[in-house]
C-alpha cells in the first residue's frame, strides 16, 4: 500500500471512529456531518469522498463497532475450546463486559435505534443480533445444561446486554453516585467477574 492510499484509509477510519461517537451520543438524525468532519479533525468534503450518505457512514460505523465485537469473542473462544461449558460461559460474557467497557457506544447505538426503530434497527437486528441470539454465541443452553428452558433465552439475552452495559453506558452517573469510576481497569474486571458469576453461578 502505497503513502497516499495509507493516509486515506486513516482519514477514513478516522471518520468511522468520530461518526460512532457521534451517532451513539447525538442519535443519526441530530448527528450532523459537520460535527463528524470535525470529530475526526477532517473536512467534510472528505465524508462524502468516502462515504456515498450519512446512512452509508453510520451503516460503517455500526458496522465497525459489532464487527470487533464479534472478532474479540471467536478469539477468546478459540483459546477455551476444551473448558468446561459453565466456565468457557464465564469467560465470554467477562470479554463481552471487557468489550462494553472499552466501546459504549455499541449500547447507546443499540438503545438509541431501538427507541425510533426503523430500517437501521432492523439492519441491526438481521445482520449482527440474530445470528448470535440464535447461535446462542453467549452459551445461554450450554452455561445452564439441558434442562435450560428456552423460554428464558430472550431474558438471558437481554438481561446481559443491559448488566454488561449500562453501567459503562451511564459511567458519570455512576461515578457520582456512588464515587467509583466503573471504566477504571479494577473496577471493569470487578464488573466483568460479578456478572460472568451473576448469570452463569
Amino acid at each position: 500500500m502505497t503513502r497516499r492510499a495509507e493516509q486515506r484509509e486513516e482519514t477514513r477510519q478516522r471518520i468511522v471512529d468520530a461518526a460512532a461517537a457521534a451517532f451513539s451520543e447525538l442519535g443519526f438524525k441530530a448527528a450532523s456531518t459537520r460535527d463528524i468532519a470535525k470529530r475526526a479533525d477532517t473536512n467534510q468534503g472528505l465524508i462524502t469522498y468516502h462515504f456515498r450518505s450519512k446512512e452509508e457512514l453510520w451503516r460503517a460505523a455500526a458496522a465497525q463497532i459489532f464487527e470487533s465485537l464479534r472478532t474479540q469473542l471467536e478469539e477468546q473462544l478459540e483459546g477455551l475450546a476444551d473448558a468446561d461449558p459453565r466456565e468457557r460461559a464465564r469467560e465470554s460474557i467477562r470479554t463481552y463486559v471487557r468489550y462494553a467497557a472499552a466501546h459504549p457506544e455499541l449500547f447507546q447505538m443499540m438503545v438509541e435505534e431501538a427507541k425510533q426503530g426503523g430500517a437501521r434497527m432492523e439492519w441491526i437486528v438481521d445482520t449482527y443480533l440474530r445470528p448470535v441470539y440464535e447461535s446462542r454465541f453467549f452459551p445461554g443452553g450450554a452455561a445452564f445444561g439441558e434442562d435450560f428452558d428456552p423460554k428464558l433465552l430472550p431474558h438471558f439475552f437481554y438481561t446481559l446486554a443491559g448488566a454488561a452495559s449500562v453501567i459503562f453506558a451511564n459511567a458519570r452517573e455512576c461515578e457520582r453516585l456512588t464515587g467509583m469510576d466503573p471504566t477504571a481497569d479494577e473496577a471493569v474486571e470487578r464488573h466483568a467477574d460479578f456478572v460472568a458469576r451473576l448469570l452463569v453461578p
